[in-house]
């Protein structure tokens, strides 16, 4: 096992070329809160900020190999996963992560859409997420996709509420029309709420990648969970307001 003053984790996602989003933002993100960051590859894209052409999903077999070789090496108690094909191929990750170190946090960031726009995965139910969402430690929807997991709901946090029966639930308010900017943690039975000290003036290609790195930090820190989510929030605003453009910077 090789030593490191730093704790490790992982991030089991996406190559997006401009830096934006998936493994390299979430290596940055992990990397300016002091803590090492793993990168497994479930994708190859063609995109930018403001265009996604295409995917090239990796194939079973080789992200497995990659996470295994990974942890015959290091110490993996926290682990990020964003960017999947589809939700067998998350269950088989999620799965091995915990024979490999039954006390892992698996965090999700559940990517249905590019912000770029393209459509990732078409359904999505509490039933296709029931399978693999006992095998998580938190989950990190944000309104547009708690609303593509029951469309007929008329109080998302209902939604939010129903899945927090299988893991605990961070309802991200970037996309609220209520109360916009502000979070939503649900564990255990408790509510936590986290309003941002400032106001947001600018979008962030990769937004979302960058505040389930930094929850994931965090942890890998040995901050609790509602710690975690706050100061995960206070980085995400300071990276928000970082620029006028739509790449955000990690280091201020």
């Amino acid at each position: 096992m090789q030593k490191n003053k730093r704790p490790y984790a992982l991030s089991i996602a996406g190559f997006d070329p401009s830096g934006g989003a998936g493994l390299v933002s979430d290596a940055k993100t992990m990397e300016a809160h002091k803590v090492q960051g793993l990168t497994v590859a479930t994708a190859i894209t063609v995109q930018h900020e403001s265009v996604f052409q295409r995917v090239e999903w990796g194939k079973i077999d080789l992200i497995k190999q990659q996470i295994n070789l990974l942890f015959q090496q290091y110490q993996i108690d926290c682990c990020k996963i964003g960017l999947i094909e589809n939700w067998e191929v998350l269950l088989e990750i999620t799965t091995l992560l915990l024979d490999l170190n039954p006390q892992i946090k698996i965090i999700v960031d559940p990517i249905f859409r590019a912000s770029a726009g393209f459509d990732f995965h078409q359904q999505v139910s509490v039933q296709y997420l029931e399978k693999w969402l006992p095998n998580i430690y938190l989950l990190t929807p944000n309104a547009q996709e708690l609303a593509k997991i029951d469309a007929q709901a008329t109080n998302l946090m209902t939604v939010a509420e129903r899945l927090s029966e299988y893991c605990n639930i961070l309802y991200k308010g970037g996309h609220n029309p209520m109360q916009k900017g502000t979070d939503f943690l649900l564990t255990k039975g408790e509510l936590y709420e986290y309003r941002p000290k400032t106001i947001t003036t600018y979008e962030k290609h990769g937004s979302g990648c960058v505040l389930s790195a930094a929850i994931v930090a965090n942890l890998a820190l040995g901050k609790t969970l509602p710690v975690a989510c706050k100061q995960a929030k206070d980085y995400i605003t300071r990276f928000l307001n970082s620029n006028e453009t739509l790449l955000g910077y990690h280091h201020f």
